[in-house]
């Protein structure tokens, strides 16, 4: 690790040198590339240059350990040092791990209710202001994409974008299958029932991102259905997008406009082709998925919500709540945190 980040020190000083180029400063493509370069190597770097000046400071110290004058100082001095150390060798084991290139995108978040009817609707909205809560606590807008709700006000399926800093980053880990142990409000027994919903979560990707010609789809128009008055029985404003050659279809009906409508059921469009690239990137690296947190796979159980004992387990690092209102209420920040250092406690093992 030490040889990496000796040649990593290597690589930024030369950056540093180009920086004050004046043939570098002159091209402003190449010259933002070094800046960017830069920026990425600048925390790496400090952490070293701290890791090394420790280590120097305890070569010292344990040297005067041999000077019975200052032996006992010299021992409280080595214990701070080493704790510092080792803090230092762990921030700097992380810092190579490779960043994802999409953490810091906003997030498409789908829920789907799965096996359950009406309960599992119901337990789907539940997730669903279970991560629109959260959200408001963070400071991120929600935009809801699409939505089907039944008469009970469950949710079969609704798609929406959580826009903030970080917000791929911290609910990438949420992707699979959500299971529920419950008195459904339809049981007139009392007796529990399991019920599931699935979540999945893509990085909203900008058009350049994803190229899709124009002349490949084809866009309908069509008038909104369910609840809204009479402007959805007098307008064809909902708009339904097909991509000819692969079939993938977008629609969006919730905004009164058909413009706004059509630039929502584009940026489904795009997380639909993104999410198909995924999974088949995500077969390729199935054996070397099977160490991460999450496969990243709708389909695996991760998680269960039991009402009778309160709690919520995270079945992939064995997290238990027993607080499980508030959890329900958007209190996941525990989780999530526990998620990422799992996450990159077994990057650093491989």
């Amino acid at each position: 690790m030490f040889n990496q980040f000796e040649a990593l020190l290597e690589k930024f000083n030369d950056i540093e040198r180009q920086l004050s180029d004046p043939e570098v400063i002159s091209d402003q493509k190449k010259y933002q590339s070094f800046v960017k370069k830069h920026a990425e190597l600048k925390e790496g770097v400090a952490l070293y240059q701290r890791f090394k000046k420790i280590n120097s400071e305890l070569k010292d110290a344990r040297t005067l350990l041999k000077d019975p004058a200052f032996s006992d100082l010299a021992k409280q001095e080595i214990q701070t040092l080493e704790e510092e150390s080792q803090a230092l060798q762990k921030k700097l084991e992380l810092f190579l791990i490779p960043p994802d290139p999409h953490d810091k995108k906003n997030a498409v978040v789908e829920i789907r209710a799965g096996t359950g009817g009406e309960e599992a609707a119901l337990f789907a909205y539940d997730l669903f202001r279970m991560y629109t809560r959260y959200a408001e606590r963070v400071g991120w807008k929600i935009d809801i994409l699409s939505e089907n709700i039944t008469g009970l006000n469950g949710i079969k399926e609704v798609v929406f974008v959580l826009s903030g800093s970080g917000a791929y980053s911290k609910l990438k880990y949420e992707i699979g299958t959500h299971r529920v142990q419950r008195v459904p409000e339809t049981e007139a027994s009392g007796r529990i029932h399991t019920s599931a919903a699935t979540v999945a979560v893509l990085p909203e990707l900008e058009d350049i991102e994803i190229k899709i010609d124009p002349k490949d789809l084809r866009i309908d128009t069509f008038r909104s259905s369910g609840a809204g008055g009479q402007h959805v029985n007098r307008t064809d404003s909902a708009v339904r997008i097909t991509h000819i050659p692969t079939g993938i279809v977008a629609a969006c009906q919730n905004e009164r406009s058909q413009f706004q409508n059509k630039d929502k059921a584009l940026r489904m469009l795009r997380t639909k082709f993104y999410e198909i690239e995924v999974e088949n990137q995500r077969k390729k690296e199935a054996q070397s998925r099977k160490n991460q947190v999450g496969s990243g796979d709708r389909s695996e159980k991760i998680r269960t919500y039991n009402f009778p004992q309160n709690r919520v387990t995270d079945h992939r690092i064995q997290f238990t709540s027993h607080n499980l209102e508030e959890f329900l209420n958007g209190d996941i920040e525990s989780l999530i945190t526990a998620l990422i250092s799992a996450d990159h406690l077994a990057k650093m093992k491989q």
